[in-house]
């Protein structure tokens, strides 16, 4: 039993998505899991574990940025041995190619956080996602005709951040999309050698100060969640 999860052993699938929201944690296994069931409220951060088309699969709140994530993730892969996470979030997006409600598949993960400098003296680590999961997910959101675009994400540290320069920057070098979680994400998964893959929904636009509406990113985080559970059951 971990500090933060507190959950039993057993109660974690091996397989896990992991949105930001606690409460998206939730609205995820009411809506996508069959016999689902909570196994942790500790901190409000909600855990559930159910089946989806007859396999077990849980979800976990990670709250936001790094630090958070990477408690949860120490936790899931170190205590409760689980294989597969999926991050399913929001992104800005920072490519004028992209639309609101589109699918951002991170393909890696720049970031501005020092916590890979701490762990690595210094070195510019470049963190990944898993290569299998991330074709499954291509192609789960073909299949869904959902638009998507792979390649780089920026994990910031920041979310109001003071050097707004520093994304535009990024963008001018191809990064896609803004959020504060994947960094961290795929460190942890290569350093317990998991497989681990963001998915994010653009939920408003950096360059346009578009945003969608409360029921629109309802309804497009539920395609994001159907391509991430294809992806890592299927």
């Amino acid at each position: 039993m971990s500090t933060h999860i507190a959950a039993r052993a057993g109660e974690i699938a091996p397989h896990v998505l992991m949105p930001g929201d606690p409460l998206r944690a939730r609205w995820i296994a009411e809506t996508f899991f069959d016999e689902a069931h909570c196994y942790s409220e500790v901190r409000g951060m909600y855990g559930f574990t159910g089946t989806w088309q007859g396999k077990a699969v849980s979800v976990q709140g990670s709250g936001m940025g790094l630090p958070s994530m990477s408690i949860y993730l120490n936790e899931l892969f170190g205590t409760y041995d689980v294989q597969t996470v999926v991050r399913v979030g929001s992104c800005g997006a920072m490519a004028p190619e992209l639309a609101l409600r589109d699918l951002v598949v991170a393909s890696g993960a720049c970031t501005d956080s020092s916590m890979n400098r701490l762990r690595f003296d210094g070195i510019d680590y470049a963190p990944v996602a898993d290569f299998e999961l991330l074709r499954r997910a291509v192609d789960a959101a073909d299949a869904a005709e959902v638009t998507t675009k792979v390649g780089l994400v920026y994990s910031s540290d920041s979310f109001y951040h003071p050097r707004p320069e520093i994304g535009s920057r990024l963008a001018e070098y191809g990064v896609l999309a803004v959020e504060m979680e994947a960094s961290a994400l795929y460190t942890l998964a290569a350093k317990y050698r998991r497989r681990a893959l963001a998915i994010c929904t653009v939920s408003d636009h950096v360059l346009t100060g578009e945003e969608t509406t409360a029921l629109e990113r309802q309804e497009t985080f539920g395609q994001m969640v159907e391509v991430a559970l294809a992806a890592m059951l299927s």
